[in-house]
């Protein structure tokens, strides 16, 4: 049981946080097993905002992640795109039991 911390720019961080977005995409996958997910929104806001569990984390084609998780995926699907363009391979971290942080 592993955790990360990741920057994130303020507007994800948010619709995270309201539940909004229930998967944190990225281009590569941690090199450990990682469980949780610490969120630093990074500027103008510069703070630890919360954190979330990883309740599974997807491997596929871009194509194929956002057929999983456009419904829930929190961003366009232009936006979606436009982050893996070049890429053959996507990964999406499941969040589950989000927490908010009091200042």
């Amino acid at each position: 049981m592993s955790t990360m911390l990741l920057s994130i720019k303020p507007q994800y961080a948010k619709v995270i946080l309201e539940g909004k977005k229930q998967y944190e995409f990225r281009k590569s996958k941690p090199k450990q097993n990682v469980t949780r997910i610490i969120f630093y929104a990074s500027s103008p806001q510069k703070e630890v905002v919360g954190e979330a569990e990883i309740e599974t984390i997807l491997e596929g084609t871009p194509t194929e992640i956002w057929e999983i998780a456009k419904t829930a995926a929190g961003i366009t699907k232009k936006f979606f795109f436009s982050y893996y363009q070049g890429k053959n391979k996507a990964f999406a971290y499941k969040l589950k039991n989000v927490k908010v942080y009091d200042k």
